[in-house]
Order: structure tokens, then sequence, then C-alpha cells
């Protein structure tokens, strides 16, 4: 059926003429544009809202006290943060009613060039769930990193044509920006050729360098920590996007946003969110629901984690339960709890009761049908279902490791003094500031660390392009009082993190996820406690979210045994740890990085 044919018959729909195909009845519609709950039913033909009114339909649902919403939309995240490949981040965030997403494939770019950027392109496509994309702005993050790839204006232009791509991510590199770098420039350039939008992304930035940076064409940003910073933003035009995920959470301190006028520029998006915080909190559904235990307006709330998202990016036919957009819904219990019912997306029932329904199942009830899964053997290869095609056609997304197995050797530092610089975490901020310790050699540990002051070694290790480049440090205020634990998610260039006490249980525990193609480890006296391969770039699993969940937590468990406290979480301290944007020290596979003077400088003095 052709699309005049298919509006037609829709017009005639609408109008009484020809029975819908689905009719939700007896629950009330949320109006966003009113704001007022509105008792109506729900006609539903060919994917779309045709009516809301009173109708009878081929196929009726019976929603009595139920309350019925748009579908939800996270307007600003990383697919790859969740661990876990696109169709398990589907299963995972469906029953929470999110629809669609708009996501910066970021990290895999760093990983694996335009090829990761396809890859997710061509894994996202046949979703249940929408998946939007805006364009890595920023690979890598500064040029004093070793990324998988290099990623130019020329390189991105061609996306624009795509469909699904929406603009130019977060613009990272702000003061670049201002200053007129000519790289940012030609993709801000392409961006507004295209009538594209840009995200933002600049922590702090004020005053005149904020009106250059707005001047360029940025719309929006996620990195406010502060309602000043938050409003100043908003009276230069931007958007706010509330962020609220595993990583940095935002909410509380911009609850002054969640009322008028303010609300209607603001949307919540998570940014980065781990497989746990999927399965326990909820996804946009959980940060609606904590707006409103602040005392968020419902109704509010329930927009900004909907059509604010669809206005800002252009999604004309989302965002609203109205004639004409699409039956993207979410059927809720209540607007205090905010608990997700059922979900239709398309006008087809997909979850219901926090469970995905079958696709072959009728609607009304159904289980998750299997998307495929991996079984690992010793020798780290992987027995993909369904993905050996995609080894295949993505070889440097599934084979991202090009190093050569690590040695002892190969963490030994020789000291240009008595005293060591170190890093020092900063309780609950990705902010480092700097110490200095003794040089001391001890029986049982690797020479320069001292736990008694929580002083251990650190290495990065470089994995894209087998250069052997390894950078060495120290960490203070980890905790870890025993072995090694080693992790390929290194924001943002995602090379080998090992942190431990002695250098052959760092080098065991970087051999191990080097052997399982990427990953996270822990190790301890020779001997490997436990591993959660990430075969995917390194970043993600076809593995299903719960069983990743279980698996992560069963890691983090095992360092609390070496020692890290609850208060650190073990494998997000160390991914960013090597990131060299965030001041003060931070570690390398160049060495030891002084952010604020963009230079490598000295371990030891």
């Amino acid at each position: 059926m052709g699309e005049r044919e298919a509006l037609k018959q829709r017009i005639e729909t609408a109008a009484g003429s020809r029975k819908p195909q689905l009719v939700l009845k007896s629950a009330r519609v949320l109006n966003v544009f009113t704001e007022e709950l509105e008792e109506v039913d729900v006609a539903i033909s060919d994917g779309y809202i045709v009516g809301l009114g009173t109708y009878e339909g081929e196929r009726e649902v019976s929603l009595p006290g139920m309350i019925i919403c748009p579908g939800f939309l996270d307007g600003h995240i990383h697919l790859e943060s969740s661990m876990v490949a696109p169709k398990e981040f589907e299963q995972a965030v469906l029953p929470h009613g999110t629809t669609g997403v708009i996501t910066d494939p970021h990290e895999i770019a760093n990983v694996a060039g335009t090829e990761g950027i396809d890859y997710m392109l061509e894994t996202t496509k046949d979703l249940n769930l929408d998946v939007y994309f805006m364009l890595p702005s920023c690979v890598p993050a500064t040029g004093l990193d070793e990324s998988g790839a290099v990623l130019l204006a020329e390189q991105l232009a061609s996306y624009y044509q795509r469909d699904r791509v929406l603009g130019l991510a977060e613009l990272m590199n702000a003061y670049g920006t201002v200053a007129g770098d000519e790289d940012i420039l030609d993709k801000v350039a392409d961006a507004r050729k295209n009538q594209k939008i840009i995200d933002g992304h600049a922590p702090g930035i004020s005053g005149r360098q904020l009106n250059a940076y707005v001047t360029a064409g940025v719309r929006s940003d996620h990195e406010c920590s502060t309602a000043g910073e938050a409003m100043e933003k908003l009276r230069r035009g931007q958007w706010i996007m509330i962020r609220e995920g595993t990583a940095a959470k935002n909410l509380q301190a911009l609850m002054p946003l969640c009322k008028a006028p303010y609300a209607d520029r603001c949307m919540f998006v998570t940014d980065d969110k781990h497989p746990g915080d999927l399965m326990t909190s909820g996804h946009i559904d959980g940060i609606i629901r904590r707006a409103v235990e602040l005392g968020a307006d419902p109704i509010k709330a329930v927009k900004m984690g909907s059509c604010h998202a669809a206005r800002y990016f252009g999604l004309k036919e989302q965002g609203a339960v109205a004639p004409g957009y699409r039956a993207d819904l979410v059927v809720l219990s209540d607007l205090k709890t905010v608990t997700v019912h059922q979900v239709y997306k398309d006008g087809r029932l997909v979850a219901e009761d926090g469970r995905v329904v079958a696709e072959d199942s009728d609607a009304g009830a159904g289980s998750r049908t299997a998307s495929g899964s991996f079984q690992c053997d010793g020798s780290g290869n992987f027995a993909l279902d369904h993905h050996e095609d995609l080894e295949k056609r993505y070889p440097r997304v599934y084979r991202s490791f090009q190093m050569r197995k690590v040695r002892e050797s190969d963490f030994q530092i020789e000291p240009k003094g008595s005293r060591i610089r170190a890093i020092c975490l900063t309780p609950h901020e990705l902010l480092t500031t700097e110490q200095e310790f003794a040089w001391t050699v001890q029986e049982g540990y690797a020479p320069g660390v001292d736990v008694s002051k929580d002083l251990i070694k650190m290495a990065v290790l470089e994995r894209h392009h087998g250069t052997g480049h390894i950078g060495l440090g120290f960490l203070h205020g980890y905790g870890l009082s025993a072995g090694a634990v080693a992790t390929s998610v290194a924001h943002d260039s995602h090379n080998l993190i090992v942190a431990g006490v002695t250098d052959a249980d760092m080098t065991l525990a970087a051999n191990t996820v080097r052997r399982h193609r990427g990953g996270l480890a822990v190790v301890k006296d020779g001997k490997v406690l436990g591993v959660l391969p990430l075969p995917i770039a390194g970043l993600m699993t076809p593995e299903p979210a719960g069983d990743v969940d279980r698996e992560l937590e069963r890691l983090k468990s095992l360092t609390r045994e070496l020692g890290i406290p609850e208060t650190i979480d073990p494998f997000m301290t160390l991914a960013f740890a090597s990131l060299p944007v965030i001041p003060k020290l931070r570690l390398n596979t160049y060495g030891l990085i002084d952010v604020e003077k963009q230079s490598v400088t000295d371990v030891t003095c």
C-alpha cells in the first residue's frame, strides 16, 4: 500500500467510516499540549493514533484506572555504556516505557572509527526501539591520547544523509570551538550546512565564552551541575538536558528547572547507564519517578521525559498522544509511582508488567524472545550466536585488541628520584589532585607500592594499533590492598587499564582481558577470581543485561574483598582515570598527564 492510500485509510478511520485496528478504552490520556488528563478512547491503525474520543475497534483493550502517556525518549545516551549489545539494551529499556533514544556512538568510534558507527547503525535498524544518532564530534577527545581512530569532518559528512542521523553530538572541545579550532569548525560548519542539530558539552562555560559557543550553533548542554549554570545557558537560548545516569547525577541540583517556565526547555537524559541501574532504578521512567518524589509536577515531568526531546530533535510524529502521531505509548498505573503497566510501539504491545512481549505472541501477554548469546572457551574465542556475520563485516569491532601478550617486565619503573607523583582520587568526584609520596621497596609488593598509605601501581596499555606504548604511574585513594583489577572500558580512548599491588598480578589481569578480547578482570595471587568478557569493541557483550548485571556485581564484590570500599565503583573509577581532559592528573599510554598544562610529566622526582 502506498503512502497516499495508507493516509486515506487512516483519515477514513478517524472520521468513523472504518473501524480502527485497536482501541484502548477506559483509561485517561495525558495531554502534553494542555497538561490535562482526558477520559477518551485512543484509536490506532497502521501504527498511528487516528483519533481520540469514542471508538469501537476490531480489537479493544480495556485499561480502567490507567493513564496513557507518550513513549519516553532519552535525549542523550551512549548505548555502549550499558555494556550490552543494542538488542539487549532494547530488551532492558522497553519494559520501562522507553520507545526511543538518541545515542552518541562516541565510545565505539574511539575504538573502531567509522566502522564502529556503521556497526551501531546496522545493529539498531530493525529494533522495536527507535535509535537515532548524533555523530561523535571529538574522536579522540584530545590530541594528547591514543585512540583506535581519528575522525575528521570529511569522514563524518556523508552520514548526515542517513535518516536516523540527527546532528553533531556533544561538542566536548568547547574552548577549541571558542578559539576557532579548524577541525571543530569544519565539523560545525558541515552540521549547519545540513541543517542538523549541534549538542553541547561545556561544563562551567560562562559569559562571553558562552556567547561564542552558542553563536557557533550549539543548542543544548547536559553538563550543568548547578541551577545557576543552567539558568545562564537557558537565558542564552540553550536547551538543558537534565542528566541522571550512573556516573553523573544532576537532577536534585537542577530541580528548580522542573517548573514553569523553565521546564519547557528541559529534558531528561541518562548519558551513561550501567546494566544494574537499568534493571533496578529503571531508565527515563526512573528519572520521572525521582523528579516527582522531589516535588515536580507529574505531568511536567512526563513531558520532560517525552515530548520535549521530540520537539528539540524535530521528531514530529513522536512525543504526544494525539491524532497523526505514531502510537508509541506508555500505560502507567498512576502518576505518583510512575509504574509502567504496558508499552506500545507503533500500535503493537511490546512490553507488559516488566517483561518484553515476544514478537510472535498475541498482544496482552508473553515472554521475551531470545536474541542470542555467547559462550567463551578458555582461549578467549567466542561462539557468537547470530554474530558470526557481524564479526566478518566489522572486524575492527570484534577484533579490537591488537597488542602482544603482556610481560611482567613491562610494568617496571626506573625511578628518577626518591619521590612519587601520584594521582589522588577525590571522593564522589571525577576530579583528581596530586600528592607526593616517598619511593619505597617492600617485600611482596611492586616497587613504589605502599598499601599502608593506599598507594598502588597503575598502567595504561595501548591496545588498538600494537604500538606497545605503556603509561606507568601510581594511584592513591582506590583502596586496593591485594591483587589487581583490569578493564578495557577506559574513557574516552578505551585502552587497557590495570591497577594492582604486584607486577605479577597486574600482568595476569591485563592478559586475561586481552585474551577475552576485552572486558573486566579481577585477580589475586596468580589466580583469576572473575572476568566479564566484553568482546564487542572491548565495550559490550551480546549477553542479556540481567546476566551482565549479576556478573558485574559479583566482580564488584570480589574487589571489596581486595580492599576497595563500597563508596568506590572499582571499574568506573578506573575508566575515568585515563581521561586527559579532567584535571588534575591522569594516566594514559603516553604517561602521566598534567591536564592543566596538557603535557606529559615525570612519575618520579
